[in-house]
């Protein structure tokens, strides 16, 4: 069951569960539809202040070899020197440097996000989905999000021309998060 508690009494470090989190994307594909994938290798962790969310931190690391589109070839590709060159840039990870309530139960954290070795600032608008105790005693939250991204600005432009105009591969990419977190501290 999930409560409404007071955000002061959710000050503390807690570590992201993968095994309930979702780190995914979405990019348009063939100019006609939407290819989304996820990553299945990631850690992160929270500072959150209730009582002043601007003082919480975030950050996050992925294993860029565990991109999944549920494609395997178009995984590797994502993975070869085309895109993400996983052999020389393994991780890609975010750092926030700044986060703000917007009311009610949004926030949005900002950022840098290093991909391949370029570090850009970006925002993540978050929905705060609310705080619970598991049914193993694990203090919860949970938190749903998305951003944008111009994938060029990180050095990502492989692309091929499609015969009908347009372009194989969208610039902008969607990211999506449904994060769940355990309190450690």
């Amino acid at each position: 069951m999930t409560t409404t508690p007071d955000l002061a009494t959710l000050t503390g470090v807690y570590t992201i569960d993968p095994a309930h989190t979702t780190i995914g994307f979405t990019a348009r594909h063939a100019m006609v539809t939407n290819v989304k994938g996820k990553f299945l290798d990631f850690s992160g962790e929270l500072h959150l202040d209730g009582g002043e969310p601007a003082r919480s931190t975030a950050s996050l690391d992925i294993t860029m070899d565990s991109i999944d589109t549920g494609s395997a070839d178009r995984d590797g590709h994502l993975r070869s020197a085309d895109f993400f060159r996983t052999d020389e840039f393994p991780k890609m990870t975010f750092r926030s440097t700044g986060a703000e309530s917007l009311g009610g139960d949004d926030y949005r954290v900002t950022g840098d996000l290093t991909i391949l070795g370029t570090t850009r600032p970006v925002s993540i608008d978050l929905e705060f989905n609310g705080a619970a105790r598991d049914p193993f005693g694990n203090e919860r939250v949970g938190f749903e999000g998305k951003a944008e991204i111009k994938r060029s600005e990180w050095g990502l432009t492989w692309n091929a021309a499609l015969e009908t105009g347009g372009v194989l591969v969208s610039d902008k990419i969607k990211l999506n998060f449904d994060i769940s977190a355990i309190r450690q501290a």
